[in-house]
């Protein structure tokens, strides 16, 4: 891996204010999008999920609470697996601290995973997080929002792209994936406004943007895929 150049404090102030115009025009810009993506349409959600909870089964609509908005991470957890994705689980570690702000904010958050109830549970219980999980497991909620794959229940692309297309471009592998869809409740009336994959979803993984902040960035380029790197907390060694 390269290091940067050696120079003096004055030609380091000098490179350092050109990056700082280029830092606040990338803020300008997110600003913008930001609103943009505000103006979006929306969906109107006439199917009636239900979920698997901790304490029995949940709607879409039970998981705004009292909030007219609802953030949901598609948390990558297969029924036959026995712990979840790394990659996600990397992901939960980061919004744990940021959720709890959310209801200040008229928005509620929410995971949900087609893994059974049972698990999840036993797996969130051992990783020490608090936030709302359900189970997605016998519904089609994975499918419609295409994190999970599968031609025969209507769900052949991801991240707004065909899925096959991607396999053979070899930027997909799996059939289970990660993702975040936000929605909004007018009464009894639920409506999707917008989700997030792939890469879509870096700027909310906080790990990333501080390691964004050193010398040595991501320094994923090496590894067989980008977050290979990547362990469950309590299963790094010697770090």
């Amino acid at each position: 891996m390269s290091r940067p150049a050696v120079v003096s404090r004055h030609e380091w102030l000098q490179a350092r204010k050109a990056l700082l115009a280029k830092e606040k025009g990338l803020t300008r810009a997110s600003d913008a999008l930001s609103a943009e993506r505000r103006r979006l349409p929306m969906v109107k959600i006439d199917t009636p999920y239900v979920f698997g909870g901790p304490e029995g089964p949940v709607t879409l609509l039970d998981l705004f609470g009292v909030h007219p908005q609802l953030i949901v991470y598609h948390f990558m957890f297969e029924p036959d697996w026995n712990e979840g994705c790394p990659s996600c689980s990397c992901f939960a570690d980061n919004f744990t601290g940021a959720v709890m702000h959310l209801p200040a904010r008229d928005t509620a958050f929410a995971v949900i995973s087609r893994a059974p109830i049972d698990k999840i549970e036993a797996f969130k219980a051992r990783m020490g997080w608090e936030f709302r999980w359900v189970s997605s497991f016998g519904s089609d909620f994975n499918y419609d929002f295409h994190v999970t794959l599968d031609e025969a229940r209507g769900s052949a692309e991801y991240n707004y792209t065909d899925a096959n297309a991607l396999k053979r471009a070899r930027k997909l592998w799996m059939d289970e994936l990660p993702g975040l869809s936000v929605f909004y409740r007018e009464g009894g009336d639920v409506f999707h406004t917008y989700s997030a994959y792939q890469r879509g979803l870096d700027h909310l993984i906080n790990t990333y943007n501080y390691v964004d902040l050193t010398p040595l960035g991501r320094h994923e380029g090496d590894l067989e895929w980008v977050q290979a790197w990547i362990r469950h907390h309590d299963r790094y060694a010697g770090v």
